[in-house]
């Protein structure tokens, strides 16, 4: 009777713990599971190597729109939004991001929250946390309806 109890509890929370799944990616000061990509991995505040100030601005540009990382690194990227627009920072590779844009402009308001992504409302800093740990040439964009279109792009070259 006790174990039919405990079978039961586990299956009754299944569907809470789904839930949570989509909390993973939500910066906080509780370690996280990160998942790997093709351009690298989220990190923890205490792997940071550097810290790399991105300016947005509604001139739909990125400064610096080109950075230089090694690999292994991990970086703090502080992403801060001058402008009067929300703005977002995506990481990538061309491809996702061709994909991404694609889909917001679809669905304007779709709401997501990974990992490589910081959204920034006008006047404010975000930031991402993430570790380089694939070579190769990278890129990075706000995808807000309209942005990508307009240029808002950047690259980041991953160097031994």
């Amino acid at each position: 009777m006790i174990r039919k109890f405990f079978l039961v509890l586990a299956i009754v929370s299944l569907p809470q713990l789904g839930l949570a799944h989509g909390d993973q990616h939500k910066k906080s000061a509780q370690p996280a599971n990160f998942i790997q990509e093709d351009w690298g991995i989220g990190a923890n505040k205490s792997e940071v190597n550097r810290t790399v100030l991105i300016t947005m601005t509604d001139k739909m540009r990125f400064h610096p729109d080109r950075i230089e990382v090694r690999l292994g690194e991990t970086i703090r990227f502080q992403v801060k939004n001058d402008g009067k627009l929300m703005h977002e920072m995506v990481i990538g590779t061309k491809p996702v991001l061709d994909k991404h844009a694609e889909l917001m402009l679809k669905n304007p308001n779709m709401e997501h929250d990974e990992a490589y992504m910081a959204h920034v409302a006008p006047g404010k800093t975000g930031e991402i946390i993430w570790k380089f740990n694939r070579k190769g040439s990278f890129d990075f964009a706000c995808l807000m309806a309209g942005h990508y279109q307009a240029g808002m792009i950047g690259k980041i070259e991953v160097k031994e």
